[in-house]
């Protein structure tokens, strides 16, 4: 999958997490990614901590590794005719601004499609391009917040807690992203025309309750702790007496018979998938009680063995260090863009691989050999950033 999309252009002015993401996915498949930023506001990702032996934010270095970055001030008068060249030449334009922005700089779909009919122009906002919201800022919690999904994901009589990953960011924006241009970009083959996609990370994160909006749609309530997959059944985390936890999956009646046997409760193993709520309850409380009695590594050590979906909990580290981590390649050796040495990076989750990839470097790194392969003369090049319209 690393060639997939081989000769495929994206031209991205997206910042922060969602867009970003989604450009790096088509990146590690084989697209050439350019990447579009003002030169004197640059990605707020560029000041995160920690930086990585390149000497630039890791965050930042992970995100845009592999792209090309021109720095161009949009704003400015001489800015149009650079970004008009680059979007014939492109396939796909990425934009994260909220709607009418794009317009107002003379960037907007409408403008770009007469430079480049075939383009395909994928706009990602929190509440979409029309609406009530379309105009409201918003962030990852507030995307939760408003499609349902952080007032069931909570115990019961207690406050949501923010997520560690951006869900909606990440599984609603950039991956449906990722899924729309994909599938325009198959589109195109037939119809020889681009299109405007409107990525929405609220309806893409509403999209994502598949089991519970299928409940309340079907007039069922749902809430903290109320159904077998969001703590309402044994299917739970588990402390263990060393104040670690266990994962316990064990739903099918096969994994439940081997879990039972292993934690000496066989005797009440008919309450968990009894229909009242008291004897669920009872059955959970007794396995409160039998993982802790014993260590982290001690049931690490006996649940290792068995297929019966129990799995340790783990830190992000011990994660990443693991032998499953080895086995299946999650972390990369990435070059530096612009030291010696390499960094360890999240490998790209389809491809398994980062290819002749190099660290995401400073803002307009790329800036003379872009306008170069447009066809610039050096001249020109040298013009244009006197005139602080690139830099």
């Amino acid at each position: 999958m690393k060639d997939a999309l081989s000769g495929i252009k994206v031209l991205d002015f997206s910042t922060l997490l969602p867009g970003p993401y989604g450009s790096m996915l088509l990146q590690g498949m084989g697209a050439q990614v350019t990447r579009v930023e003002a030169p004197s506001r640059p990605d707020l990702v560029r000041a995160l901590k920690p930086e990585d032996a390149s000497g630039h934010s890791a965050a930042h270095s992970y995100l845009n590794r592999g792209k090309h970055s021109i720095a161009i001030d949009l704003k400015h008068e001489q800015a149009q005719s650079v970004v008009r060249d680059l979007v014939r030449q492109s396939d796909v334009v990425i934009e994260q601004f909220r709607p009418g922005v794009m317009d107002r700089l003379g960037l907007g779909y409408e403008t770009l499609s007469q430079w480049n009919p075939q383009l395909i122009f994928c706009s990602i906002t929190g509440y979409g391009q029309d609406g009530p919201f379309k105009d409201r800022a918003g962030h990852d919690i507030n995307y939760l917040a408003l499609s349902g999904i952080a007032d069931y994901s909570r115990r019961r009589g207690q406050a949501p807690v923010p997520f560690g990953v951006q869900v909606a960011d990440v599984a609603g924006g950039a991956h449906h992203a990722v899924m729309a241009i994909l599938a325009a970009i198959i589109k195109r083959q037939r119809t020889q025309t681009g299109e405007h996609l409107d990525i929405s990370m609220t309806d893409c994160a509403v999209s994502m309750n598949a089991m519970f909006g299928a409940a309340v749609l079907s007039n069922e309530e749902v809430g903290a702790e109320t159904n077998v997959l969001n703590g309402g059944a044994f299917y739970d985390y588990y402390e263990t007496r060393d104040a670690r936890y266990m994962s316990v999956g064990s739903l099918e009646p096969q994994f439940l018979q081997v879990l039972c046997k292993t934690l000496n409760m066989l005797d009440v193993i008919h309450l968990a998938a009894s229909q009242k709520h008291e004897d669920r309850l009872q059955f959970k409380e007794r396995m409160k009680q039998a993982f802790l009695a014993e260590t982290f590594d001690v049931w690490r050590e006996r649940f290792a063995s068995l297929d019966c979906c129990v799995e340790p909990v783990l830190s992000l580290r011990e994660a990443l260090d693991s032998e499953l981590s080895s086995a299946r390649n999650w972390v990369a050796e990435v070059p530096c863009s612009e030291a010696e040495g390499s960094v360890r990076q999240l490998s790209h989750p389809i491809s398994k691989s980062v290819g002749q990839a190099t660290t995401g470097g400073r803002i307009g790194a790329d800036t003379n050999s872009v306008l170069l392969a447009l066809g610039y003369d050096q001249a020109r090049i040298d013009q244009l950033k006197q005139d602080k319209a690139v830099k």
